[in-house]
C-alpha cells in the first residue's frame, strides 16, 4: 500500500494563519464587516463622472488576480509628439467609509497577505473581487490620472479626475509579455477583443518604454527580482515557479510609477499632505561598493543612482541569466521602503531606487491601505474640501503601514521558504549552488538556485557576505517553522 499523499496546503494554511496573528493581522473579517458588505446594493455610483466607457481599456495583472485595482490605456497627439497616459484606479473610497467595520479591519491589516496555501485580503471579497474591481465587461466609477508623456519620456502636465470605466480584456502578464516580445501569440482575451485594443497596448508598450529610458537616464536603479509562487498538484506542493519580469510587467510598472508621481505633484500643488512612498540612501553603500568591485566595476564612495545604475545595466546585458541573484543582493543592501506623511513646507525625502522625489503609493486601494488613504486625500482635494487627516493621524498612519508592510513581508518570505520546505523534504544531502542574500549578526542567508529557494547557513558561514557565491548541502527542513538549514561546502581542491 503507497503512503498517501503529503497535506501540504493544510500544513501551510495552518502556519499562514498563526504568523498572522503573531504579527497582529486579523486573519479574518469580523461579522460587522461582512454584514457592511452584504448590506451594500452594488457598485459606487458614477454621477457627474465624465464617461470613458468606450476607450480600449484593458487590466495586466496576474493570471489568478480578480481583485483588478487599475486599467491602462493611451492617447496619442500626433500635433504635438506627446502621448497622453490614462491609468484608472478603482474608486474605493466612494464605497467603504471611515470608521466603518470594513475600514477599521483595513486600518489593521493594512495590506492584502498573499500566501502558497491562500490569499487573505485587506477587503472582503465581494468589495475587492466584485463591487470595486474593474472586472471585464463591467461599468465601475474610478479616479483616472491622465498624464502627458513627451517623445523623451518625461511627464509632466497631469489631471485626475472621476470617470465611468468599463474593461475591454482581462489580461495576464505572462501571456501579454510573450505577444509584446513576440515570443507567442496574441492570448485569447486580447484575441478576442476589439482590434483597438491590440492596438492600444502597443502604443501603451512604446510610451512606457520611454517613461522607463527617461527614468534610467535621471538615476532610477535597473533591478530585476524574482517572483516564485509554488505549484500545488492537489494539496501537495509539487514544485516552485519563477516568474521572470517581461515588457508586460515593466509597462504595468511604468505607468503606475507614471501615476503615482502625478498623483503626489497633484496634491502638494493644492497644499494638501502626501502619504510618500520612500527609500533613503542606501544603508550598506559600502558593501555595495565592494561588491561592485568583484566585478570589475568602481562606485564611488557616497551613494550615486546614476552611477549605480549604470553598473546594474552593464551587469544585465553581460549575464542576464544570473542578474535576478546580483539585484537581490542590491535590493537587500539598499535597505527597506518606508510610508513618510508630508505636508506643505515639509522637506520631502526621496525614492532612491526611483530616482524621484514625488512619488506616493495610490494605485492598489483594494490592496493597500495607505493608497486608500492617499484616494481619500484627492476626493478631497478634488471636492475643495479640507485634508480629512491631521498631521498626527498621517504620521501614525505612515508608521503603521510601514510596520505591518514590514510583517507581510515576513509573512510571504516565510511562507515561501515553509513550501519550499515540502518540496525538499526527500531531498536532505543535495548540494547546490547558491548566492548569500543576509548577512547580520542575526544569521547568514543563501538562495539556491534550482529550485530557487532561501535558507539559512547553519555551518560554515563565518566570513560570507551579501552577494557572495557559496556551494552549500542541505541539512534540515522544517515546514512548520519554515526552516531551509545549509551547511557550507569547502571548495573541491
Amino acid at each position: 500500500m503507497s503512503d498517501p499523499a503529503p497535506q501540504h496546503r493544510a500544513l501551510l494554511l495552518r502556519v499562514a494563519r498563526r504568523a498572522l496573528i503573531e504579527l497582529g493581522f486579523q486573519p479574518d473579517f469580523p461579522a460587522a464587516a461582512i454584514a457592511e458588505v452584504e448590506a451594500l446594493a452594488g457598485p459606487a455610483a458614477a454621477d457627474g463622472a465624465r464617461d470613458l466607457r468606450t476607450l480600449p481599456w484593458c487590466s495586466i495583472d496576474n493570471d489568478d488576480s480578480r481583485d483588478l485595482d487599475q486599467l491602462t490605456v493611451a492617447r496619442r497627439d500626433a500635433a504635438s509628439g506627446t502621448t497622453r497616459i490614462l491609468v484608472a484606479v478603482a474608486d474605493v473610497a466612494e464605497v467603504v467609509r471611515p470608521r466603518s467595520a470594513v475600514d477599521a479591519h483595513a486600518r489593521t491589516n493594512t495590506t492584502s497577505v498573499y500566501t502558497p496555501p491562500r490569499n487573505f485580503p485587506m477587503l472582503p471579497e465581494r468589495l475587492s473581487t466584485d463591487l470595486t474591481s474593474l472586472s471585464p465587461a463591467e461599468d465601475r466609477l474610478a479616479l483616472v490620472v491622465e498624464v502627458t508623456v513627451a517623445e523623451d519620456g518625461s511627464s509632466a502636465d497631469a489631471d485626475v479626475y472621476p470617470a465611468r470605466v468599463r474593461n475591454q480584456a482581462k489580461l495576464a502578464y505572462s501571456g501579454v509579455g510573450a505577444w509584446l516580445e513576440q515570443r507567442g501569440d496574441a492570448p485569447p482575451a486580447l484575441a478576442a477583443a476589439a482590434a483597438e485594443v491590440a492596438d492600444n497596448l502597443r502604443l501603451q508598450d512604446e510610451v512606457a518604454q520611454r517613461l522607463k529610458a527617461h527614468r534610467h537616464e535621471h538615476g532610477a536603479l535597473v533591478l530585476e527580482s524574482l517572483d516564485v509562487r509554488a505549484l500545488f498538484d492537489g494539496d501537495t506542493v509539487a514544485g516552485l515557479e519563477a516568474e521572470p519580469r517581461n515588457r508586460a510587467r515593466d509597462l504595468i510598472e511604468d505607468f503606475m510609477i507614471a501615476a503615482n508621481g502625478a498623483i503626489a505633484r497633484f496634491l502638494e500643488a493644492r497644499g494638501f499632505p502626501v502619504l510618500r512612498r520612500v527609500v533613503r540612501k542606501p544603508e550598506r553603500w559600502p558593501r555595495i561598493v565592494e561588491l561592485a568591485k568583484t566585478f570589475g566595476a568602481a562606485l564611488p564612495g557616497e551613494p550615486d543612482p546614476a552611477a549605480l545604475n549604470a553598473f546594474l545595466t552593464a551587469r544585465r546585458a553581460a549575464d542576464p541569466l544570473r542578474f535576478p541573484d546580483l539585484s537581490l543582493s542590491i535590493i537587500k543592501l539598499l535597505g527597506r521602503g518606508e510610508y513618510e506623511a508630508s505636508f506643505p513646507g515639509d522637506r520631502v525625502t526621496g525614492h532612491f531606487g526611483l530616482a524621484v522625489s514625488e512619488y506616493t503609493h495610490s494605485t492598489a486601494p483594494n490592496r493597500r491601505y495607505p493608497d486608500l488613504i492617499t484616494q481619500r486625500l484627492l476626493k478631497a482635494a478634488l471636492a475643495g474640501t479640507r485634508p480629512p487627516l491631521t498631521r498626527g493621524e498621517l504620521d501614525a498612519l505612515a508608521a503603521e503601514s510601514t510596520l505591518k508592510e514590514d510583517g507581510a513581508q515576513k509573512i510571504e518570505r516565510l511562507m515561501r521558504k515553509a513550501a519550499a520546505a515540502c518540496l525538499l523534504a526527500d531531498r536532505i544531502g543535495q548540494e547546490f549552488d547558491g548566492l548569500v542574500t543576509g548577512a547580520s549578526d542575526k544569521g547568514t542567508w543563501a538562495r539556491i538556485l534550482d529550485p530557487p529557494v532561501e535558507g539559512r547557513i547553519e555551518r560554515g558561514a563565518t566570513g560570507l557576505d551579501v552577494g557572495d557565491r557559496v556551494r552549500v548541502k542541505l541539512i534540515h527542513t522544517d515546514p512548520e517553522r519554515g526552516f531551509i538549514d545549509f551547511a557550507r561546502v569547502a571548495p573541491r581542491a
